[in-house]
């Protein structure tokens, strides 16, 4: 249980927020998308368009099943909620913290999603997206991390910290001074 796993939707900083969380942490850092794309042998968007979302989702599910960690920070795909199983292994390897964004702010980050692997149920826009999946991030995590505004990378891998910090899960885990420069 010395894992923390970000969820929230593509474009929320799980990647981005959890390569600085793990290095002011001294921990891993493992991406989820990555490890789907390095077992399957191909891109995400090529998995989607080859196999439809519900194989995609089954092959996120059995990579993310597949982990055995420690002192790691995960970020999974923004669709590791649809498969109950992904979310059950994640919470025995630790804390589920959860990066909300505001819809605006997801859409000007985004920008166009053709080609970014996105579980997108055809006629389906970014904004449907969002409504159906945000209360199923806040169902599933422990924790909630405001991560929106002008707030850089490093302050929102700090809130994290900060969030988490006290969980008896991470005693011992979280050094009393996270690193300030990495």
């Amino acid at each position: 249980m010395d894992n923390i796993t970000l969820v929230g939707m593509p474009g929320s900083g799980k990647s981005t927020v959890g390569v600085v969380l793990a290095k002011m942490l001294g921990m891993d850092f493992v991406d989820g998308d990555l490890l789907i794309q390095q077992r399957e042998g191909a891109l995400l968007q090529e998995l989607i368009d080859r196999h439809g979302n519900e194989a995609f989702l089954d092959m996120e599910r059995d990579a993310l099943c597949s982990l055995r960690c420690r002192r790691s920070v995960i970020a999974p795909g923004g669709s590791v909620i649809y498969r109950a199983e992904s979310l059950r292994h994640l919470h025995d390897l630790g804390v589920v913290v959860y990066l909300r964004v505001p819809v605006d702010e997801l859409l000007l980050r985004l920008g166009d999603i053709s080609k970014r692997g996105i579980a997108l149920p055809p006629g389906q826009t970014v904004a449907d997206l969002y409504a159906a999946r945000c209360p199923l991030y806040e169902a599933c995590a422990d924790l909630t991390v405001d991560c929106s505004g002008d707030q850089r990378i490093e302050d929102s891998a700090r809130a994290v910290i900060h969030a988490v910090r006290d969980l008896p899960a991470l005693r011992g885990v979280i050094p009393a001074s996270p690193a300030r420069n990495f």
